[in-house]
């Protein structure tokens, strides 16, 4: 039980850090918006590749909170378009499912790499 009150937290963390909805995390995490309410109504668990990108999602949350000093700058910079991505925003590429170029991306300017 204590297991799913976590994930449930998680999933409200993950949203609120990266200011989306369920229909957003579930995109983000390639899945149907509908398991992303069966996640939060404890009717089912994440497996495999859900899990590793909600894991992959959260570090990214961490490395985020890391590298910026508010919420705001967080929202700033997700929303900000960047050479990086060809003049896309790295929101776009999260709704993509490409955490892993979001977390290149971020791995870049906080190398010093003007992105």
């Amino acid at each position: 039980m204590a297991a799913m009150i976590v994930l449930s937290e998680q999933l409200n963390h993950l949203e609120a850090a990266l200011q989306i909805t369920d229909v957003q995390l579930a995109q983000v995490v390639g899945t149907d918006p509908r398991t992303v309410q069966r996640w939060r109504a404890n009717e089912t668990f994440p497996q495999c590749e859900s899990r590793r990108q909600l894991d992959a999602l959260a570090n990214l949350v961490q490395r985020l909170s890391e590298s910026f000093k508010t919420p705001e700058g967080i929202i700033l910079w997700l929303n900000s378009e960047t050479g990086y991505f060809g003049g896309l925003r790295p929101a776009d590429a999260l709704l993509c499912g490409r955490i892993d170029a979001v977390d290149a991306a971020l791995e870049a300017l906080d190398s010093g790499v003007f992105v």
